[in-house]
């Protein structure tokens, strides 16, 4: 239900709310079937394949690669560095080699594709790999010779591609750096050459996904501290740098679905064309709101427009979110497929750049790196594409069911001693079959939760909503709006 994610617990001590939020989770699990230990057997064989990786001939340890995670990452899937040429750009990007590790058929790979993607809630993961590999000899930490996919994409003065090849390299990332420190090194003026490409190709890219019609909800996430019995959740708005770095990421995401469309092989990541029904909802959606949509405005373009810090806007951006579902995966081996198209980016595109997190990149890496070598795609990935897009539907529902639980404990736990308490709020949607039922966001702490109301829920309007369900143990957060009068 709720549309943000957890994305840390940025404190943890011993006390009470700590050990309600592993028992949660550890129910959580248990609902989805989910086990987090690897069997005896892969474990054995990623150490085995962590003793031994197949390095690559090709030497590239000149370039100071960095990595830009959040603080504590381990799992570091891609390290960049970045120059000018002439005037325009060369992007190196380096993604980890999991291939250099994995064999088909093996025990790691076996279990992989079982469970597709890695799993993230509060201050818990169950990864795709063993860490021995997925936080150790795969992994692009410092100082640390890797195998990786070194991609080297050149743009124009205007951001646009001019070239694009990916081959295998060793490569050693020089810095590990989270995305405060980039900013604040930003803000200061004290970084470096790679620092300052970011920004600057980050915000010509970022124009020119508004230039072609691409979409970037402005959703914010969501923090929680632990601390004792309290628990504490607020939202967090993106930095700059995210948007900047996400755009690296996207990049290659493109280069690599033109490699694959053009030698039609590969696998896709798209979204299909909203159905117009849906467009003409918040279009009716904003009328409702107050808000101003003038007729020869794009929806791509009147997101743009939206400020989430506006409680009506908020709830207009909830609602632009149901133009993002349905997105998906296609695989394709000898024609190019029927929708090639992820409708929110406005372009074809793949995911290639986290295949330590996600089991598809390694797949399509490999894809890109045959046509880029002109060597024949290797038998295995071929044999597993037509498979591939169920599996990862399976995991990636798997993912945002976890995602949502999580979130679903977390928000109970804040506000567990608060039943019976009064809330300022904004409801930001309601059903579509019950207009007495939908979604409100209260402030102070920042949740966002189920609202029933004996009257038609007001939309996009400013309320105070009464706690009338904050249980842990079912994960279930409920207000109710009074009706005056």
């Amino acid at each position: 239900m709720p549309s943000n994610r957890v994305v840390r617990v940025r404190t943890v001590d011993d006390g009470v709310a700590v050990v309600e939020l592993r028992a949660g989770l550890d129910q959580i699990l248990t609902e989805l079937d989910v086990v987090p230990a690897f069997p005896p057997e892969v474990e054995a064989a990623a150490r085995a394949a962590a003793a031994a990786p197949r390095l690559p001939d090709l030497d590239r340890t000149d370039i100071p690669f960095v990595t830009i995670d959040p603080p504590g990452a381990r799992d570091l899937d891609q390290a960049m560095h970045l120059s000018r040429d002439g005037s325009g750009y060369v992007v190196q990007y380096a993604i980890a080699d999991v291939a250099a590790f994995v064999t088909a058929g093996d025990p790691i790979d076996v279990e992989a594709n079982r469970r597709g993607e890695t799993l993230y809630g509060a201050d818990t993961k169950v990864p795709l790999h063993p860490p021995v590999l997925s936080e150790g000899a795969a992994s692009l930490l410092p100082d640390e010779v890797r195998p990786a996919l070194l991609w080297t994409i050149r743009l124009d003065a205007e951001g646009t591609r001019t070239d694009a090849r990916v081959e295998r390299a060793r490569v050693r990332s020089t810095a590990q750096l989270t995305y405060d420190e980039v900013q604040q090194a930003l803000d200061a003026g004290t970084t470096d050459e790679t620092q300052l490409l970011l920004k600057e190709i980050g915000e010509i890219r970022i124009g020119r996904e508004a230039a072609r019609g691409g979409i970037s909800l402005p959703l914010p996430e969501q923090d929680v501290d632990i601390e004792g019995d309290r628990w504490h959740l607020e939202f967090r708005k993106q930095l700059p740098v995210e948007q900047w770095n996400a755009q690296i990421s996207l990049l290659t995401g493109f280069a690599a679905a033109d490699l694959m469309l053009y030698a039609e092989v590969g696998l896709l990541r798209t979204l299909p064309l909203p159905d117009p029904r849906d467009v003409q909802r918040i279009h009716r959606t904003a009328r409702a709101l107050g808000i101003e949509w003038p007729a020869e405005l794009l929806y791509p373009d009147f997101i743009r427009s939206l400020d989430p810090s506006i409680p009506s806007h908020a709830a207009m951006v909830n609602a632009c979110a149901r133009l993002l579902r349905g997105s998906g995966y296609v695989a394709f081996d000898g024609e190019t497929p029927a929708q090639p198209l992820h409708s929110a980016l406005a372009e074809e595109y793949a995911h290639v750049t986290a295949p330590l997190r996600r089991l598809g990149d390694r797949y399509a890496g490999e894809v890109c790196l045959a046509l880029c070598a002109g060597t024949d795609v290797p038998a295995w990935v071929r044999a597993a594409l037509p498979g591939l897009p169920a599996t990862l539907r399976t995991s990636s529902g798997r993912a945002r069911s976890y995602e949502r639980a999580v979130l679903d404990l977390v928000e109970a736990g804040v506000l567990a001693d608060d039943v019976g308490q009064t809330f300022a709020g904004v409801v930001v949607d309601i059903d579509d079959k019950d207009p007495h039922r939908g979604v409100v966001v209260v402030h102070d702490p920042d949740v966002e939760a189920r609202v029933v109301s004996t009257a038609s829920l007001p939309l996009g309007t400013d309320v105070r909503v009464r706690l009338s369900v904050a249980d842990v143990a079912s994960r279930k957060v409920e207000f109710e709006l009074p009706v005056s009068g």
